[in-house]
């Protein structure tokens, strides 16, 4: 496998890694079959989070002896140092490891304040000198919040939203986070699902030496797919570069990349799949979303209070409502003509 120096962590990891968020919807004996495979297949980075549920309690129970054989990162959305080190503790208890070898500020909108002792980012620090954490991250859906921490040597990773449909000001971070010695973690490599070649996702980033993909897996036919692809790496030729170019054409700009960031909704709408239900209907199998099921879920975003929780949570700026309400007439006449 391809492997990448995670910057000045010097940490060497394969540039195929994988991110433990969808076994949250698996079931354990599922989860712990798939991420064993994983490990056999030469997979040495694992990416979860203290808000995915039970992600890091099967990556725990996977792991098991290969635990010091492999490179575990985990997050906290807690802002003040006390949640941060019980989150660290309940993380550790999950993974059944004594330690976490990138902790990870999660979706910051903000980089924190070094003198600050009472922030997530200086509990971190702390068990870092206890050992209980080997390197300190952050993971941001904001450009502005990236290039920062990236400038300011607080970090030794971030983890950014990157694909091939992301925009040149995005792309400068890879060598921004190269230039500075800091690990570059690229998140939403897939788009969430949006981008469904995988060989134009996967060419795209064997262009860059610094940069490691975490792709969300969840089946094994995903986790062999990705496999396939490392052994026999797809080159980036001119059939490659028109899909990419295409993808860009349909997607590039203001569009939900389905991070979920804009829940708990009071109506109970499901947004970050009603949110992308244009894109969802013209780019996969469509069979699935006309159902009874799916034609109610997507009728609930008649039920929208207008509330504006969601757009504001939303790390992209999005006028979620608004764009709630086009997905709605689009997914009616879709319906409608099939």
């Amino acid at each position: 496998m391809k492997k990448v120096v995670m910057g000045r962590t010097g940490l060497e990891v394969p540039q195929l890694a994988f991110g433990a968020l969808p076994i949250q919807r698996v079931p354990m004996p599922d989860a712990v079959r798939l991420i064993r495979k994983a490990l056999s297949e030469g997979i040495r980075l694992f990416d979860t989070a203290r808000a995915y549920s039970d992600s890091e309690a099967k990556l725990g129970e996977a792991l098991g002896k290969e635990r010091h054989s492999v490179i575990v990162a985990t997050k906290t959305m807690a802002k003040d140092a006390r949640t941060a080190r019980e989150h660290l503790e309940t993380s550790l208890r999950n993974l059944r490891t004594d330690y976490v070898d990138i902790a990870q500020l999660h979706n910051a909108d903000s980089v924190p304040d070094p003198s600050d002792a009472a922030t997530a980012y200086a509990a971190l620090c702390s068990a870092r000198r206890e050992g209980l954490v080997r390197f300190v991250g952050l993971t941001t859906h904001r450009l502005t919040v990236a290039r920062e921490a990236a400038k300011s040597s607080l970090f030794d990773t971030i983890q950014f939203p990157l694909s091939h449909i992301s925009s040149e000001d995005d792309i400068s971070l890879i060598e921004l986070c190269k230039a500075r010695g800091v690990g570059l973690i690229a998140m939403k490599a897939l788009c969430g699902g949006l981008l469904t070649n995988a060989r134009a996702a996967f060419a795209f980033f064997r262009q860059f030496d610094s940069v490691v993909p975490i792709w969300g897996i969840q089946l094994e036919r995903e986790l062999d797919e990705f496999v396939s692809l490392e052994r026999d790496p797809p080159e980036l030729d001119e059939n490659l570069r028109r899909t990419i170019e295409q993808d860009q054409a349909q997607l590039a700009g203001s569009f939900c990349r389905g991070c979920g960031y804009c829940l708990p909704c009071p109506s109970e709408i499901p947004i970050p799949m009603a949110a992308r239900m244009g894109f969802l209907l013209e780019r996969a199998p469509y069979q699935h979303f006309l159902s009874d099921e799916w034609k109610g879920l997507m009728g609930r975003i008649r039920d929208c209070t207008h509330c504006g929780a969601c757009a504001t949570r939303c790390p992209y700026g999005l006028d979620t409502p608004t764009l709630l309400e086009h997905m709605l007439k689009k997914y009616e006449s879709f319906a409608l003509a099939h």
